[in-house]
Formats: structure tokens, sequence, C-alpha cells
């Protein structure tokens, strides 16, 4: 790793730096400036010839901007004769969009892909993609993390405090998508059970629960989703739940996109992971920065 080089953009300097402080790596320098008719442009200023570079950037809001900063610090990087370019992108944005649902729609997330790789990286390490089939439109190799593991001991220590029964758990899926991420964070209790909740979109950025499919009455619920946007499927959900005989619901999710709407305040706890960078008041955070460090390390 001594030939390795990290540098953050806009979007995640604190998890940067707790990543390159792991690995013992330093952070690079660059230079973003933003012009009076909304043109970005990024420079390197470190030296990293024949080095291995590691570019570290959400796609969080503002989405765009995020998106085009690494295309041209790639560019930047591959003109300074780096060695290879690789990125580290914890929340990949666009990943929702991985499919044609309407007649004329375009699969955002494999145009992403394809920007990514005309700009010249090499490689992508992301964590808890929306779906699998989303590293399918990439020619590079794909590094997918899970965060099951990283909520699933938490977890299990947090109930063993509380003196919570792990037999009274029920790990929800919010939705069809997520029932993977249920079933693997229930593997981490000791004889918790899986519930599913039926919904259906009538429109983009909006749910409706059809059932719950499941025994929640009296139970402890983890409700696990990969992204809190607008909050409208988490409510939903917790409404749903309590409607059902649930005794506490907390929330976990991966990713902490929060553009609209309010989490209901009647969830016991609420955890996220630091892939989007912002400050949540009354949300517990996990660092997926330990799990990005031994994707880079494991190469």
């Amino acid at each position: 790793m001594e030939n390795t080089i990290l540098f953050h953009l806009s979007a995640n300097p604190k998890l940067t730096k707790e990543i390159a402080s792991i690995l013992n790596l330093p952070i690079g320098k660059a230079e973003i400036e933003r012009f009076a008719d909304g043109e970005i442009m990024c420079r390197n200023l470190t030296n990293v010839r024949g080095k291995d570079v590691y570019i570290i950037q959400s796609t969080g809001q503002p989405a765009q901007d995020n998106i085009f900063e690494v295309l041209l610090f790639a560019d930047s990087l591959k003109n300074s004769e780096a060695k290879s370019v690789s990125l580290v992108v914890p929340y990949f944005g666009y990943s929702r969009q991985d499919r044609v649902a309407r007649i004329g729609e375009p699969i955002s997330a494999k145009v992403v892909a394809k920007l990514y790789q005309a700009a010249g990286i090499e490689k992508i390490i992301t964590v808890d993609l929306h779906t699998q089939q989303i590293q399918g439109f990439f020619s590079c190799p794909v590094i997918n993390i899970d965060t099951f593991e990283l909520f699933g001991n938490y977890y299990a220590q947090n109930f063993n405090k509380l003196g919570i029964d792990q037999k009274n758990v029920v790990v929800v899926a919010p939705d069809h998508g997520s029932a993977l991420r249920a079933r693997d964070l229930g593997s981490m209790f000791e004889d918790a059970s899986i519930a599913f909740i039926d919904k259906r979109r009538p429109a983009p950025n909006q749910s409706e629960v059809t059932n719950v499919i499941g025994n929640v009455e009296n139970k402890i619920c983890v409700l696990v989703d990969d992204i809190v946007d607008t909050c409208g499927t988490i409510n939903n959900a917790y409404e749903s739940l309590k409607a059902h005989g649930a005794k506490d619901i907390y929330l976990c999710a991966t990713h902490a996109v929060l553009s609209t709407g309010d989490i209901n305040p009647g969830f016991k706890e609420i955890v996220v992971t630091d892939t989007i960078e912002k400050d949540i008041q009354g949300v517990k955070v996990l660092s997926v920065a330990s799990l990005i460090a031994l994707a880079i390390l494991n190469g």
C-alpha cells in the first residue's frame, strides 16, 4: 500500500480521513473551483505519478455536481500519470433508476456507470447497492460492501444490554426489494423471524402499504432498508406495524439521503451509516470506514 494515495472531493472528507487513518495512507490535495456560470474545475495538486489512487466521493446532494467532480478529477489524475484510478462511491446515486419502469425512461444507473468508466475509473468500491444488477452495468471490477453485519453486531450488543430476548425480534423488510437485506440481517440474531410489508408505488417517491406478511404482534421490530429519502416508505411501514400490534420499532438504513420529509418520531431508535455526511439530530451513525478500508486493502 506504500504507493497508494487517497483523495476526497466535496462529499466525504470526514470518511476519507477515517479510512486514511485506518490504513495509514496519505490524503492527496485536490483543488475544486466553481465558476460564476456554474462550471466546475477539479485540479490535482499532488504527485501521483506511478501511484494507485482512490477517489472517495458519494453521489449525494448535489448529485450532478458530485458526479461531475469525479469525472473531471479522474481525468486530472490520468493526465498526472497515475498508475491506476479507482473510485470509492459509498452511496451510488441514481441506483433506483436501474431499469425501464415506464416506456421512454432511461436506465440512469447504467448511464452513470458508463460515465465513470469513460473517465478512466478502473475499479469501483461501493456500499449496499440498491440492486445487485447494477454491478452488471460495469465492465470493470465492482466491489459491493454489505452492511448487515455492521447493523447486526450493533443491535446484538444493544439488545443484550437492554435485556431483549432475540427470539422476540422480527426483522422487517419495508418492501420486496429489501427482502434479502432483511434475511441477511435476521441471520445475525438467534431465532429471530422475518416479516415483509407489501406495498405499491402509485407515483415516484410515493408508496402505499397494502399488507403485512408475518407476525409482528408484541414483537420488537427492526425495519431495515438501504435508502431513506422522502421517508414515505418507512413512515408508512411504521404505521402499519403499529396497527398490527408491534411493541417497539427500530429503524436502520444504510444511506440517509433525507431529501424531504421527516422520520416518524415514534421509532425507538434510528441508525444509519456515514456514506452520506450530514448532521442529523437524534440519529445514531455507524461508520463504514473500516469496511471500505478492508476492501481497499484486499484490492
